[in-house]
């Protein structure tokens, strides 16, 4: 199993900046790749940003790229999300999640990873 713990959460005034954490544990050597998600109340859980654990490939949705950006330290085995400009709809539950099955192609597909962390509340004030 792998375990991920979020951090870095909280609010912040529009425009404003955020970066957060996702520390892996556990049988992290089985990680192909590592994404964020975001839940807003009310809505389906969203795909955010993703990038492989080797190579360093990443995806993004369409409502954040240019403003967020995903990276990781496989030292540390954690990743980051950094969130600039941030606009009261980018508020949610931010998550971490990995996967072990290698598809670049189905990235942003929740269905594709296998452990979650609890997620972390980012708030964005108008």
């Amino acid at each position: 199993q792998v375990q991920l713990v979020e951090s870095g959460g909280g609010l912040v005034q529009a425009g404003g900046s955020l970066r957060l954490s996702c520390a892996a544990s556990g049988r992290t050597f089985s990680i192909y790749a590592m994404g964020w998600f975001r839940q807003a109340p009310g809505k389906e859980r969203e795909f955010v940003a993703a990038i492989t654990w080797s190579g360093g490939a990443t995806r993004y949705a369409d409502s954040v790229k240019g403003r967020f950006s995903i990276s990781r330290d496989n030292a540390k085995n954690t990743v980051y999300l950094q969130m600039n400009s941030l606009k009261p709809e980018d508020t949610a539950v931010y998550s971490c999640a990995t996967r072990r099955v290698p598809s670049i192609a189905t990235l942003t597909l929740t269905s594709g990873y296998d452990y979650w962390g609890q997620g972390t509340q980012v708030t964005v004030s108008s």
